[in-house]
Order: structure tokens, then C-alpha cells, then sequence
């Protein structure tokens, strides 16, 4: 893969599942969810990601089968357009220009030639409407929709505070303590309200609706936990409801069973919620489904329905409220205070996951791979308290050993844990080997191991720095207690200071002789062999953010940044500083297979990326303007092979791909692969494109594929092998596309036989007699001698024939009559 002219910033995982409520397939064969700027189809039955639909240019708020159409979806973003597309084929087939932005988006088999979308209101802040779209059929592929007609006033932003009755009779919003209801036909508006006064248990506001399916019956969730179901609506003063309550929390959604004859409901508890013939005393649970549930939704035969989470989950459950499937995105933990850490074993990035846990996170897959849970203790889903989370993380050179602490935020007296964690090859995980409480009097600012590869076991050391005023040196000795578990566990070796400030970072050299420890405003070199003090640093004003030593060329050099916005590189041999630079650096990352180091600011709201070289104080790259959000973490993950780069601006990104975090918990990175091609491996594609139906013509010519694509230009060969049909783009093309989006026949027919011809490049005359005598040679069907060597040609080609090593016996009148064809003068050929 040779890297274009620039590199792209594109989100590789992460992005909220929730965005809007997800849709089944008309089979339920498969789930669509919005992703970020993405649309995502996932297989039920198998939980792998099947497409990736890119084409929005901001997030998607909206996406809806098509009534008339259920191979077709809708998908509306804040970019202002809604885009149809062919998501068997993951093919866009038309866009619509909206130009204002679209916040949900609904569709009705009543409606033909229209979708409704909510927009903010033009020149009013926080307001918005309901407006009906007509989706012009005009010819080309990007068309306008400027047609718009307002339907509901005052609506809330949220795309499940809206709903349509049956049968698009009419549509119904909620709005704070406000309910409206519209009517199509007749035209008429009804307005009802619920009490503002708040009790205990919390406020009457409204937090989402849902529409019976086939009787004139509206659900209302509320925030102080209960569920309204409300009737004979049509009358402003008649109007009734009755009242449901189970939750203790805000009703986060609402779903209607097809047949209606349940209601499905969800919140905080992680619990869901099915509610029989609208009755309090008849329910069933589903309850431990890891985290608030954001959205519900139904698949058309109502065997399954589908729960968004909080922490970018999708739950698949059957009708009967049995768990099925479980996919789990990037965990939107409330902080990631573990920073971004790459697993030397598995590549995956590791980082808070769930409360107390540890995520596996795979970049390939945008799954989890696992979660460890290292806190160990019951979390209890409960504003105010003060609960054990996990805060840092270090894993040693090779993968073996796992180092977290955890802390409970206390005012007086802050409790810790330092856990040493082994890896276990029979259990393929890592078990616990030894718990230290209160390693520090008080919080652990920073703490790594010594990376030595070939001597880790020997030479193994654990430093930790904290606000205490202190370093330690953990080592591991040999436990002589017979009745011990272990062979080894974890002790302090050695404590450091500096004239009692507070460790805020550390981190050692590449060869593990020198440890950096930053005390506030300065940095202090020490020999990790006896613990002398070699050299301090210091660059006034501000105190240091960020430490990290130069690598391979660059490993005398210690690179610094601090709070005030300097960026400063030092001699460790001169002891001198090499140079400064005025940066507010947020993230220094230094790549661990080259020179390379990755620097992130943050200056008039805006972040920026400048990769450098220790040695050379001008960058190699710069970024302006990487992203909207503020980044706080990256992470260099090394590549599985060397990627192929063109040009020398990029050779950084050889040998590691950067990863950021933003604070909207994205990851982000940059690239120079297509989107599709980098998320999804080879394999998937193979796999994914198999499973689709394809036509009978492609399944024919599937049954006679040869296996081997490589010309044979030896002279005793008869036949060339033809490049396989799959090699060629024009027949790919025509097997594989759906007809309603092929262009005419005409167009592909030349392009067809083109891809059938051979091309005469580079031949000689001998070859093209060569040529000439096999079309002859094949004309002569009564010849035994002729037939053997078809059948021949027609079997595979071993790999020794590919490689030269064997030809082809001819028998003697073969060699007699190639003889005389090789003394005809075929020259006169040439010409053409």
C-alpha cells in the first residue's frame, strides 16, 4: 500500500452505538445501528461487523428502513443530507441535501415521496420543529430537498421524544411537562400537560413517548420513573391515563411490542422491563445487562428486539426475554484515567472499561476482547458515592506482568491498592500474585516498568511515583513461605525524594539504565543499578506534564513539557538543554520503534499534532487543526508488517499506526488506508461478500474457476492460463453488483471483452508462433494424443511447475510435428 498525497483523520472506533435507535433487516438477519459519522451493519447470528457505510461528513442522528423498499435505509446526519442507500451492498444509491441540521428522522408507508425530519428553528436558539421533507425524484445521484413543511412546533431534540400513531394517523411529542398531539387529517392540535412540582421520587418531565401499533393508545416515560399510558386523546378535556411504575429512575425509552400487546421499557437499573396487557401487576425482567439502557427497538416479526447502552452495547434478546447476543463497542467509562495502553501480547489498547474493570479493546474488530476486573468489588449504580476505581495501569516489556492501582476518592484518608497481576498461559489470563495496600500515603501520580526484553525476568523493577513526595522501587523476590501459593511476589527495594516535592511522572531510558523522576518543576535523573542521584533539569515556569526519553539514534536525549506551555529537549551527555520550544503540549508519545515522538497542543481551541526527532528540533510533520474535540490520550500501536510509504514526510508511520482519545472518548487516528479496507481485514471481506446471494450466471462460472492465475510461457505448454475471472474488475463488477444500480450493457460490454483479451506487450515472434501453433494444435479433435494433453492442461498446476523446476513431457511425434511448425516463418504475423 504506497500512502497518498496527505493523511486522513478518521474515527477507527468508539463512537456511540446510542446515537439513535437501532433497526433490523426485514429478516432480522441483520442489525443497523448510526456509529458516528458511520452507519454499521452487524450480523445477528454471527455479532461481526459486516459494513461500514462512510459518506456523512458529521454524526448520524437518524437511520430508518424504507417502507416501500426494505432493502433500502435512510440515514439522516448533522452534515444536513439524507442519504439512501443499498446497505446489502453497502452502496449509497442517493443524497439529499437538506442544509439545516437534522437531529432524528422518521418515515411512514403512508408517506411515498416524503420523510420527517426535526431541524433547529431558523433564528431561535434551543428551539426546534418537526418538518415533513419531500424527497424530490429528480434524475443524478446528489439532489436538493429544499421542499420543507413545518408539522409540530416547540419539539425536544431527542429523536425518542417523538412518535407516530398507527397507521401515520398522527404524531405525537413530548417536551418537558408537555404532551402534543397532531392529527393528518383533520388538522387539529391537542396540547395536555402533567404537574411541574417535583416530589421526592424526582419530576413529572417527560423523557420519551411510544405509539400502540394498532389502538389509539400513547406510552409516556417520565424522569421520576413512572410510565403513563394515555387514552381517548382526541379530546382535549376527556382525555385518561392510567400509570405504571416500576422504575426508581428516569424511563430512559419505551417500546411497543408489534402486536402491541406488551410494552418494553428500560432506564438506569440496566434492567428491561416487559409489561403485560398494560397491566402493573403483570411484568417480567431481564435485569444485570451491564449498564443504563439508552434506546429499545423491535425487529418487523417480532421474535427479537435489540437494547442500546450507555457504554456502547448492543444487547440482542429473543421474544421470550432470553438473552441472545451480546456486542460491545469501546466502553464509554466515565473517565480514563488508565491513559491509552497497548498490550504487548495481543496489540489491543487497554483502558478503563466498566467500573472497576479493565478493557481488551481489539482496533481491527472495534469489539472487545475482553474485560478484566480488577477491583474485584460489587459497583453500586448510585450518584454520591465514594467507590474503589481503577486508575493506573503498566504492563511489563513481554506481556508477562500487569501492574494496576486502584483508589477510593477519600477526604480525609484516600484508600489505595498497588496489584501485581501474572500472566497465566494455561488460563490465557492473567491472575492476581500480589495485593499491596497503601503503597503511598497518598495518590499514585505515575508509575512503569524497566523494559529490558531479554532480561526481564532477572531484572524485573516496578517504579511508582506519587504525591506523597516520594518514588518507589518495587522488585520481585522469592517468597520463602512453604505454604505459599507462589514463587514470587512484589517488595518495596528502594524509596527516592527530591527536597520534598511531589513525583508527579517517571519513566526509564531504553536500556533501563537511567530512570527520570519529574519532582513539579524538576527532573532527576537516577542510576537504576545503585540509585544515585546523576543529574537534575529544570526550564522554569511551570511544573512538568510530560517526560519521555529519546530511543535507538535519539537515547541521549530527555524530552520534557511543562504546564506553561514549553516544550524542552536535553543532552543527558553535556547535561545541557538542546533545545525549547513555546508548545502547550497535552500528550507526549514517543513511538517505541523509532526516533519518532508524537506531541498534541491545545491552543485556541483547537488541537494540533507535531512529530519529531529529538535530535532535530524542527518537526518531521505537523497537523493543524487535527480534530474539534480537546485530545488527552494516545498510544503508538506497532504494525503487524511494515506499511509501504511513498513519501519521506510519512515514514513515521511506518512501523506503528498513532492512536488518540478525545474527550468524547473517540478514538481517532490517522491514516493512509481507505476506511473500509483498514477496518475490516481481507478475510471478513471474503467472508462477507460469500454469504450475500449472488446471481446463477456467477454461481456457473463459480463451479469452473481455475485456482492458479499465473501465464505459463514455457514452450511445452499448450494453453495460457488466463488470469481467474475474480482477478478482473469487469467481471467482478458485473457478478457481483446489483442490477438496479449497473449502468447499460453497452457500457459494460467493451470493458468486458476487454478484460478477456490478451495483451501482446513485450511478446516476440517466437511466442506469438508459439501462440499460433496452439490454435492450431486445438483445432485437431480426432487426435488421442490431443485429448491426453487437455486433460492434462485442465488439472491444477502443481507448485513446482510454478516455480520452473518441471516441464512437460511431449511425446515423439508431438516433438516431430512441433519441429516442423518451429521452420515455418510466422514473421508476417507481427504486423497485427
Amino acid at each position: 500500500m504506497v500512502a497518498p498525497a496527505t493523511l486522513r483523520v478518521v474515527r477507527c472506533g468508539g463512537s456511540t452505538l446510542h446515537g439513535a435507535r437501532a433497526v433490523f433487516s426485514a429478516d432480522s438477519k441483520y442489525l443497523l445501528c448510526a456509529s458516528g459519522d458511520f452507519v454499521k451493519m452487524y450480523s445477528v447470528a454471527t455479532e461481526e461487523t459486516l459494513r461500514l457505510m462512510g459518506g456523512h461528513a458529521d454524526l448520524v442522528t437518524g437511520i430508518q428502513l424504507n417502507p416501500h423498499n426494505h432493502m433500502q435505509l435512510y440515514s439522516s446526519s448533522l452534515d444536513g443530507s439524507i442519504k439512501l442507500w443499498d446497505f446489502m451492498d453497502g452502496i449509497p444509491i442517493k443524497t439529499f441535501t437538506v442544509g439545516s441540521k437534522l437531529l432524528a428522522l422518521y418515515t411512514l408507508a403512508s408517506s411515498e415521496d416524503s420523510v420527517f425530519v426535526v431541524i433547529p428553528k431558523s433564528g431561535e436558539r434551543d428551539k426546534f420543529q418537526l418538518v415533513s421533507v419531500k424527497l424530490t425524484k429528480a434524475a443524478g445521484q446528489d439532489v436538493e430537498a429544499k421542499e420543507l413543511s413545518v408539522v409540530l412546533d416547540g419539539v425536544d431534540a431527542s429523536p425518542k421524544c417523538i412518535a407516530f400513531g398507527r397507521e401515520g394517523e398522527y404524531v405525537a411529542s413530548v417536551k418537558e411537562v408537555n404532551l402534543q398531539v397532531y392529527f393528518f387529517k383533520q388538522k387539529q392540535l391537542n396540547r395536555f400537560s402533567v404537574s411541574a412540582m417535583k416530589t421526592k421520587s424526582g419530576n413529572n418531565c417527560f423523557t420519551c413517548i411510544a405509539c400502540h401499533p394498532t389502538e389509539d393508545c400513547i406510552a409516556t416515560g417520565h424522569a421520576n420513573g413512572k410510565i403513563r399510558l394515555w387514552r381517548n386523546f382526541y379530546h382535549k378535556k376527556e382525555y385518561t391515563f392510567s400509570t405504571l411504575h416500576w422504575h426508581h429512575d428516569t424511563v430512559m425509552d419505551l417500546a411497543f411490542s408489534i402486536e402491541g400487546t406488551s410494552l418494553l421499557s428500560g432506564g438506569v437499573e440496566s434492567v428491561l422491563v416487559l409489561w403485560h396487557n398494560e397491566s402493573d401487576c403483570q411484568k417480567d425482567f431481564l435485569p444485570r445487562l451491564g449498564s443504563a439502557i439508552e434506546y429499545i427497538s423491535m425487529s418487523s416479526d417480532g421474535a427479537l428486539c435489540c437494547t442500546l447502552h450507555t457504554d456502547n452495547r448492543i444487547t440482542i434478546i429473543n421474544s421470550n426475554l432470553r438473552f441472545s447476543k451480546s456486542i460491545q463497542g469501546l466502553i464509554k467509562s466515565p473517565g480514563v484515567k488508565t491513559g491509552l495502553v497497548v498490550d504487548p501480547r495481543t496489540k489491543a489498547l487497554v483502558l478503563n472499561g466498566e467500573p472497576g474493570h479493565l478493557q481488551f479493546y481489539c482496533l481491527q474488530s472495534d469489539q472487545q476482547l475482553f474485560s478484566l476486573d480488577i477491583v474485584q468489588r460489587q459497583y453500586i449504580h448510585q450518584a454520591g458515592l465514594n467507590q474503589a476505581d481503577l486508575v493506573k495501569v503498566a504492563f511489563s516489556a513481554q506481556g508477562k506482568w500487569l501492574a494496576t492501582v486502584e483508589e477510593r476518592e477519600e477526604v480525609a484518608d484516600p484508600e489505595l491498592q498497588l496489584k501485581l497481576w501474572f500472566y497465566d498461559e494455561e488460563t490465557q489470563s492473567f491472575k492476581l500474585n500480589t495485593r499491596i495496600n497503601m503503597p503511598h500515603e497518598d495518590h499514585i501520580t505515575d508509575m512503569c516498568f524497566r523494559d529490558m526484553d531479554e532480561l526481564e525476568d532477572d531484572s524485573l523493577i516496578l517504579v511508582t511515583a506519587g504525591r506523597d513526595c516520594v518514588f518507589k522501587v518495587w522488585v520481585m523476590v522469592e517468597d520463602t513461605d512453604p505454604e505459599a501459593q507462589q514463587s514470587v511476589s512484589w517488595s518495596c527495594d528502594f524509596v527516592g525524594s527530591y527536597h520534598n516535592y511531589q513525583a508527579t511522572n517517571c519513566c526509564f531510558s531504553e536500556d533501563g539504565s537511567l530512570l527520570a523522576v519529574s519532582f513539579e518543576e524538576t527532573i532527576t535523573v537516577w542510576d537504576s543499578v545503585t540509585w544515585d542521584l546523576k543529574c537534575t533539569f529544570c526550564y522554569p515556569p511551570g511544573k512538568v506534564r510530560n517526560i519521555c526519553f529519546g530511543r535507538l539514534t535519539c537515547s541521549k536525549y530527555l524530552i520534557g513539557a511543562t504546564d506553561y506551555g514549553f516544550l524542552c529537549c536535553w543532552n543527558l551527555l553535556s547535561c545541557a538543554l538542546e533545545w525549547s520550544a513555546h508548545l502547550n503540549v497535552l500528550v507526549l508519545q514517543p513511538d517505541p520503534l523509532s526516533e519518532h515522538i508524537a506531541a498534541v497542543s491545545w491552543l485556541s481551541k483547537e488541537s494540533s499534532l507535531f512529530v519529531f526527532k529529538p535530535n532535530e528540533p524542527r518537526p518531521v510533520y505537523i497537523q493543524r487543526n487535527l480534530c474539534k474535540e480537546k485530545i488527552r490520550l494516545a498510544a503508538f500501536v506497532p504494525r503487524d508488517e511494515p506499511e509501504m510509504i511513498s513519501s519521506e514526510k510519512y515514514l513515521w508511520l511506518r512501523r506503528s499506526q498513532l492512536f488518540f482519545l478525545t474527550d468524547m472518548q473517540e478514538l481517532m487516528t490517522l491514516s493512509t488506508k481507505s476506511l473500509e479496507e483498514r477496518l475490516t481485514p481481507s478475510s471478513k471481506q471474503l467472508a462477507v461478500e460469500e454469504s450475500l446471494p449472488v446471481t446463477p450466471f456467477s454461481v456457473l462460472l463459480g463451479k469452473h474457476r481455475r485456482q492458479q492465475s499465473q501465464e505459463d510461457t514455457d514452450l511445452g505448454k499448450r494453453v495460457l492460463h488466463n488470469k481467474r475471472e475474480q482477478d478482473s474488475p469487469a467481471v467482478r463488477e458485473l457478478l457481483h453488483t446489483p442490477a438496479h444500480v449497473l449502468p447499460s450493457a453497452s457500457f459494460l460490454c467493451p470493458i468486458f471483452i476487454n478484460s478477456l483479451l490478451i495483451s501482446k506487450e513485450n511478446k516476440s515472434a517466437e511466442e506469438v508462433a508459439d501462440e499460433v501453433e496452439m490454435e492450431s494444435e486445438k483445432t485437431q479433435e480426432d487426435s488421442d494424443e490431443e485429448r491426453d494433453v487437455t486433460e492434462m492442461e485442465q488439472e491444477d498446476t502443481s507448485p513446482m511447475e510454478l516455480l520452473g523446476e518441471m516441464t512437460c513431457k511431449l511425446s515423439k511425434s508431438q516433438e516431430k510435428e512441433l519441429r516442423k511448425i518451429r521452420k515455418m516463418d510466422y514473421s508476417w504475423i507481427s504486423a497485427f
